[in-house]
């Protein structure tokens, strides 16, 4: 019997560094869901989660940010106590929070690809800052008008009642997190991995 033998390309070092960047910005992200402090007006509490959000698309960029998101809802959905409150589970997924969920690799896609213009990763402190606090901007839109478009559809809420319960009370919080997520990057605590 005649063994056939084969040479195996080996993943580039780039890819093996995103990917772990990736799997580390998404356990971070599943760590902070013992953060979470309820709003009595509002069935959403404040969480850090959107932090890293801001993070994954800034540091990993559009990609890998968006792989990070994905991998931190995979591990909530298989029911890692990852999701705010140390909740997990597919039905954390389809609740409330669902559409704020969903929109987080969508809304670190979208601040990598403004920030990097595109896939290939930049200098984030040669980044014009403008650029950034509108690219967080872009995404902290597209969490909340996801999460409460989605809130407002399950719980049969009209616009202004979902954005007053949904996103209002939430402003002051993440100009916050803006902020820090902004002079994380910019003090070169985390910097983009360029190929």
């Amino acid at each position: 019997m005649a063994t056939e033998q084969n040479s195996v390309d080996l993943v580039d070092d780039t890819v093996v560094r995103q990917f772990a960047r990736a799997a580390l910005l998404a356990a971070l992200i599943g760590a902070t869901a013992a953060v979470s402090i309820p709003i009595p007006f509002s069935p959403e509490p404040i969480t850090l989660q959107v932090l890293f959000v801001f993070l994954a698309g800034l540091v990993l960029g559009p990609v890998w940010g968006f792989v990070s998101l994905v991998l931190y809802l995979a591990a909530g959905a298989v029911g890692a106590p990852v999701f705010a409150g140390l909740n997990g589970g597919v039905g954390v997924l389809v609740g409330n929070s669902g559409g704020y969920l969903w929109s987080y690799p969508i809304a670190a896609a979208l601040i990598g690809f403004i920030v990097h213009r595109g896939t290939e990763l930049r200098d984030l402190t040669a980044v014009w800052l403008p650029v950034i606090v509108g690219a967080l901007l872009a995404g902290t839109i597209v969490i909340y008008g996801m999460g409460t478009a989605y809130m407002a559809w399950l719980l049969e809420l009209g616009a202004w009642e979902a954005l007053s319960l949904g996103a209002f009370p939430f402003i002051p919080v993440e100009i916050l997190k803006m902020i820090a997520a902004i002079a994380i990057v910019r003090s070169g605590g985390l910097r983009p991995v360029r190929s």
